[in-house]
């Protein structure tokens, strides 16, 4: 099996997981999101009668997604620096 992940370590799994966030963090929910029925936007409005449907993986995927947007963001900056920073110098 180690040849087929011959540098699996848990440097490479702090990157995997770090370009997923970042990818998460700059979709864009009007442009990609909407279009496949993935937006925040695509749940019926409680304001007019509809049930807003929170216990479906997709709609608890959708509010992850839109955590990530809010929370995450000031954090991802800094934590894409350091990983810059430090690949620059260590290599």
């Amino acid at each position: 099996m180690a040849f087929l992940f011959p540098s699996l370590g848990l440097g490479n799994i702090f990157y995997v997981g770090l370009l997923l966030i970042n990818g998460i963090a700059i979709i864009s929910e009007d442009r990609f999101l909407a279009r496949i029925g993935w937006g925040s936007t695509s749940a019926a409005e409680p304001g007019f009668g509809g049930q807003v449907d929170t216990s479906s993986a997709k709609a608890k995927i959708v509010n992850l997604m839109n955590s990530v947007r809010t929370l995450a963001r000031l954090p991802l900056i800094v934590v894409n620096f350091l990983v810059i920073f430090y690949l620059m110098i260590l290599g």
